[in-house]
This record gives structure tokens, C-alpha cells and sequence, in this order.
């Protein structure tokens, strides 16, 4: 069984995967942070929190497929 907790950070990281494919990175950070807010250990949060601050400052091209590339290690 899930907990309520898990169930809300599920629900936030999904509304913010949806806000991440449509490239609304600041409002998709606002989800994985809540998510966070929730649960701080939640990884898949801090990952998709961690690419959406980068994106912000720096779109991907306008035909993105919502694949992220890592540039260095």
C-alpha cells in the first residue's frame, strides 16, 4: 500500500514531467520542489528539479523531443 505522502509526491512529479515535456521549466520546478517539499529524498525529483533550473537559464532548440543530453560528467 502507498502512503498519502507518496501518493502526493507522485501526483506533483508527474504535473511536473507533463510541465518538463512542454518546456515550462519554471513552473515544472515549482512541482519537483514541492514533490521535494514533501519527501526531500525523493531522487527522480531532484533530477527533473536539477534539469528544469538548467533549461530555464538555457532552452533547449524548439524541436526538442524532451531527451535530456548530458554534456560532461
Amino acid at each position: 500500500m502507498i502512503s498519502e505522502e507518496k501518493k502526493r509526491v507522485l501526483e506533483l512529479f508527474g504535473e511536473g514531467r507533463k510541465l518538463y515535456k512542454l518546456m515550462r521549466f519554471e513552473d515544472a520546478v515549482a512541482r519537483f520542489q514541492a514533490a521535494l517539499d514533501v519527501d526531500p529524498n525523493d531522487g527522480p525529483s531532484k533530477v527533473y528539479l536539477d534539469r528544469c533550473k538548467h533549461y530555464a537559464g538555457d532552452p533547449p532548440d524548439e524541436d526538442w523531443d524532451g531527451v535530456y543530453v548530458m554534456k560532461h560528467k
